[in-house]
Parts: structure tokens; C-alpha cells; sequence
């Protein structure tokens, strides 16, 4: 198993984590947290009293949570109990203690954006703009992360309505997509550009975002004309779909010496932008 360790910090204390490549996730150390936000003398034995005293809990923790192996204060590697993101936020919220209400609210505040995004999608497009220039995108790149979004969501609402499954297949498509176009899987096409939990979309020039809307919108005008059925026919569709995109691929980059999949990031691609900026 592809994996790397470290230390992060978290309410100015050290909070062991480990980068799980395969599953392409964090997880940190339960205990840790849990002595982050308790102070706890014995953050092991806060848990263990915690779980039995929360039964959902105990019983989430026990399903979710699996012991990973993170050096030890000895420095040697030791297995503890490690969470996702997603799965310490359910954690902190049985934490009864005074350092884990802001998150509690956080917490709160986020559900109640969603619910509001949800009777209303335009809020979603406007927080997407918005946190997009946060980040240091270009006016121009968002408006193509924008179309890009919504060529996506017609190939997948193509896939739903043949009753294909949210998950590994919607996953498996995609990745014969990127290979019939960029040569490249998505874990391969994020390797090539040194990123892990990151979205690769995010991280795609204007260039390869306008190549990825074209084998998508192909793959659904073609599914839309074939109906195909069997999730092998729906294989077939996406290589021909991502093979119009590769035709195109091949002859911008014979006409333009350049070529279109790049190792570039969205850090690197904004400190181009700020770097033109300035000049």
C-alpha cells in the first residue's frame, strides 16, 4: 500500500495522520483529537468511556474506524484508531466539551447553507464562483469549471436514467473517459500532477478542461443516439465519446507543438496567473 505519514496541527497541538494512496484519504488519529479537545490526561481512556456511554457511537466508531498503523512517541510505528475527515466531525459532535462547540456550530452553519443550496441551485453556482476566486482563479477558468460542471451533470443524469449506479461505475466511466482522451486514468492523470485527495478537474488547464467537456458531451450525445444497456455498451460509449476528444487532443498539439495533458496544478496555474498579473 502506496502511504505516507505526518504530523499536523490542530488547536496548537500535534495530531498524527496518514495518506492512504490507494483509498485516496487521510485518517487521523482518534485519540489525538480526542486530547486536542478534551485536554485529557488519558485521551484513550476518555474514548473508551465516551463509546460506551454514546452506543451509536461506539457502534459508528467500531464500523468506520479502522486501526492504522502512525509512529508512536517512541517513534516507532504503532496501530492506533484513525478517522476520515468526515467520520471525526461525527466524533466531535459526541465530544462534550468546550473546544468542540465552534466545530459543532461550524458544523451547523454548513448544513443550513446546503439546505438552502438545495431549495435554490443558484446559491451553489454563486458559492462555487465565489470560493473559486477565494482561491485565486481566473475569471476565465471559472467560467469553463462552470460549464464543465454542468456538461458533467447531463453525462450523469444520461447514466442515471439507464439506471447505472452512483459509485463504482459512475467511476469506472469516468476513467475510461480520461484513458480514451488523455491516455491517462484519473489516479494516474492525478499522480501526473502531484495530487492526492484533490479535485483533478480543479487542478485541469482551460485547455484540458475544454478537451474532458468535449469527451463528455460526446460520450452523452453518443449514449443518447445508441441507448445502450449493458454497462459494457455503456464502456463502448465512453471510449468513443473520450476518442472524439482524443482526435482533438492529437491535432491541436501536431498544429501547436504543444501538448495538452500537463503536469501543471492549480497552485502553479495561479501563481501564473498573479505572475502575468504583475507584468
Amino acid at each position: 500500500m502506496n502511504s505516507q505519514s505526518k504530523i499536523v496541527l490542530f488547536a496548537d497541538q500535534s495530531i498524527r495522520s496518514h495518506w492512504d494512496a490507494e483509498l485516496e484519504e487521510w485518517f487521523f488519529s482518534v485519540v489525538d483529537v480526542v486530547q486536542a479537545l478534551t485536554d485529557s490526561t488519558n485521551p484513550t481512556d476518555y474514548l473508551k468511556k465516551l463509546r460506551k456511554r454514546d452506543e451509536q457511537l461506539g457502534e459508528y466508531v467500531g464500523t468506520n474506524c479502522p486501526q492504522v498503523a502512525m509512529p508512536s512517541a517512541s517513534g516507532k510505528s504503532r496501530k492506533t484508531l484513525a478517522a476520515t475527515t468526515q467520520h471525526l466531525f461525527r466524533i466531535i459532535q459526541s465530544i462534550p466539551s468546550k473546544k468542540a462547540e465552534p466545530f459543532k456550530l461550524w458544523l451547523a452553519e454548513v448544513a443550513n447553507q446546503r439546505l438552502d443550496q438545495l431549495q435554490d441551485p443558484e446559491l451553489s453556482i454563486e458559492q462555487a464562483m465565489l470560493d473559486y476566486k477565494r482561491l485565486g482563479y481566473s475569471d476565465n477558468w471559472i467560467n469553463q469549471r462552470l460549464k464543465s460542471i454542468e456538461i458533467r451533470k447531463e453525462l450523469t443524469d444520461e447514466w442515471k436514467k439507464h439506471g447505472l449506479q452512483e459509485g463504482a461505475e459512475f467511476a469506472f466511466l469516468t476513467d475510461v473517459i480520461y484513458k480514451a482522451w488523455a491516455d491517462k486514468t484519473t489516479k494516474e492523470y492525478k499522480q501526473h500532477k502531484g495530487l492526492k485527495k484533490e479535485n483533478l478537474r480543479d487542478n485541469m488547464t482551460n485547455k484540458e478542461l475544454v478537451m474532458n467537456m468535449l469527451a463528455e458531451l460526446s460520450t452523452k450525445e453518443i449514449s443518447e443516439a445508441l441507448n445502450p444497456n449493458s454497462l459494457s455498451e455503456h464502456e463502448d460509449v465512453a471510449k468513443r465519446g473520450g476518442g472524439v476528444a482524443k482526435e482533438a487532443r492529437l491535432k491541436l498539439e501536431a498544429e501547436t507543438g504543444k501538448k495538452v495533458v500537463t503536469s501543471r496544478n492549480a497552485k502553479q496555474l495561479q501563481l501564473e496567473n498573479k505572475t502575468q498579473k504583475k507584468i
